[in-house]
């Protein structure tokens, strides 16, 4: 395996982790609410609206790790797909990176605009992969 089909997995499993981490801290929250009787299993049955702000902020965050890196996997794919070299994996790992830090301003502080800045990188790097590997697969074409 190259080391960069290795980082580009390495990326791809590092954002799993955050989702699934995400989610079992999501669970940590929830559970015991429901547990201790804050929260009536009736009141969040089919909304979202029973549940206090802080389960708010975690879940919104649980939600985040589903939007842009859909694209990211389908992007860490077809580099995969057409050979990956230094600048795919940069791409990559720096999404990842601002996938993290947006997350945890996200479960925090949750300062909007802090988060706003974080998520415009990771879309930046994001827009840049794609771009890089449209311009890949036309090269292709033309040889």
């Amino acid at each position: 395996m190259s080391p960069f089909v290795f980082g580009l997995l390495a990326a791809v499993i590092a954002q799993g982790a955050l989702a699934l981490g995400l989610m079992f801290y999501l669970g940590t929250i929830r559970v015991p609410m429901i547990a201790r009787g804050e929260v009536k299993m009736r009141d969040i049955a089919t909304s979202r609206s029973g549940w206090p702000q802080a389960e708010n902020q975690v879940s919104n965050a649980v939600d985040n790790q589903f939007q842009l890196p859909l694209l990211f996997y389908v992007a860490v794919g077809v580099a995969l797909y057409l050979g990956a070299g230094w600048l795919e994996l940069l791409l990559a790992w720096g999404f990842v990176v601002s996938r993290y830090v947006h997350a945890v301003i996200h479960v925090t502080r949750n300062n909007v605009v802090q988060r706003f800045w974080v998520f415009t990188a990771g879309l930046g790097l994001l827009t840049l992969l794609w771009l890089l590997l449209a311009i890949s697969l036309v090269g292709t074409l033309l040889r």
